[in-house]
């Protein structure tokens, strides 16, 4: 029953976090902290990611299926905009790969410091804060667009700093309409977080048994993958509802209240 209930709360946390602007990074490591959970298991890691990917694909399976079916396309027309919006989610994804791997070890470290997450929170909040002072667009998203929200997706690598916050900032800043942006800036993470979950599958099966110990069971880990994936549905609607509205830079007091109390009262 244990497992069930803190699974229940890791899942909640992370189909909630991983796409409103609040950071999913930064708050599993203040969960953490200030509740004494334990981090999930390398299993139970992979499928929240999952989870959340499949909502992902679920809530924007219309547009992923005019894109899969035109990239196969006898029109030429709508063939060359389907590889013209994959090639842009390529080039949005390399800033982060350049980023991650020659700094991999430096950015895993941060996670053990909630001061930091902390610090890196606030300086989210004062980014979505920011964006309301930023005018609305109605623009496209083009490459130039397409890599500086990838900018903004390579620093939400670190702990703290939210993914869809930093994208959604840079579309705002280049004045992309909310619709685009969303759905863009969720598209351009697919890949990112299906290679993510794919080194954590790699690196559970080689796990030694000792690894393991403590693993949930596999009926609890999918329990977990599930809940995630209805969360992170709910969690894009409000967002999208979000952006087409007035309120998406009031994400940003929380992100500051928040990481200010963890930096005074965490350790």
């Amino acid at each position: 029953m244990q497992d069930f209930l803190n699974v229940t709360v890791l899942a909640v946390l992370q189909g909630v976090a991983e796409f409103l602007p609040i950071s999913s990074s930064g708050h599993l490591v203040i969960g953490q902290h200030l509740l004494g959970m334990n981090p999930p298991g390398m299993r139970l890691e992979v499928f929240l990611h999952v989870g959340t990917l499949a909502s992902i694909f679920v809530f924007y399976r219309r547009p992923i299926a005019s894109i899969f079916t035109g990239l196969f396309a006898s029109d030429a027309e709508r063939r060359r905009e389907a590889w013209g919006y994959v090639a842009k989610i390529m080039v949005s994804a390399l800033p982060a790969v350049a980023i991650y791997f020659p700094f991999k070890k430096s950015i895993d470290d941060m996670f053990e410091n909630a001061r930091m997450v902390g610090a890196l929170l606030m300086f989210t909040g004062a980014v979505l804060a920011g964006t309301r002072f930023l005018p609305r667009g109605q623009r496209p998203v083009g490459f130039l667009r397409a890599l500086l929200m990838g900018c903004g997706q390579a620093i939400a690598i670190l702990p703290g700093v939210s993914r869809s916050g930093m994208t959604l900032a840079a579309a705002r800043a280049g004045r992309v309409s909310p619709e685009a942006a969303a759905e863009f800036s969720f598209l351009m993470s697919a890949p990112l977080i299906a290679g993510d979950a794919l080194l954590h599958i790699l690196k559970a099966v080689k796990a030694t048994p000792e690894e393991l110990v403590g693993e949930p069971s596999w009926g609890v880990v999918a329990f977990g993958a599930v809940i995630a994936a209805v969360v992170g549905y709910f969690s894009l609607a409000i967002l999208l509802r979000t952006l087409r509205g007035r309120g998406f830079w009031l994400f940003g007091p929380y992100c500051v209240i928040v990481g200010l109390l963890v930096v005074c009262f965490c350790k």
